[in-house]
């Protein structure tokens, strides 16, 4: 459970690293790339590595926070798919997993199965996140 003199924004911070985590996990294991990739989110956000990897040691008793706005749900479903992808291997689990999540965040369920595509794809070109952003956004709308 996350602390009760936590900022919201930190707690927004590690409900996201918990998520990633349990899509890591998703596949039975946390491959050495996904904890980076993990990690490396953590670190944007001004944690420690140690911290973060002690947060998703203990990821299975945790509230996920959702996030208050459109941007901030694409962000954490677009890192959920970046990190799918980090292992080389889609598993139908993870890609499952991706779009309970879009929906779980508040994503319309008939459009989530296409917003998880096109952030793959988009990862998967190699374009940059604003664009792959900017194009799903429309798809919002």
């Amino acid at each position: 459970m996350f602390g009760f003199f936590e900022s919201e924004q930190t707690r927004k911070v590690k409900s996201h690293l918990v998520n990633l985590a349990a899509l890591a996990k998703a596949d039975g294991h946390i491959d050495e790339r996904e904890m980076n990739f993990i990690v490396a989110v953590g670190r944007k956000s001004g944690m420690r590595a140690g911290e973060v990897r002690a947060l998703v040691g203990n990821a299975s008793a945790h509230d996920m926070l959702l996030p208050d706005n459109d941007s901030e749900r694409f962000d954490q479903i677009f890192d959920l798919v970046d990190m799918m992808l980090a292992d080389g291997v889609v598993d139908d689990t993870e890609m499952r997993f991706c779009i309970d999540m879009a929906q779980r965040l508040g994503f319309a369920p008939n459009i989530v199965a296409g917003l998880v595509r096109s952030i793959s794809q988009g990862v998967r070109d190699g374009l940059p996140r604003e664009r792959v952003k900017s194009e799903a956004m429309a798809l919002l709308k």
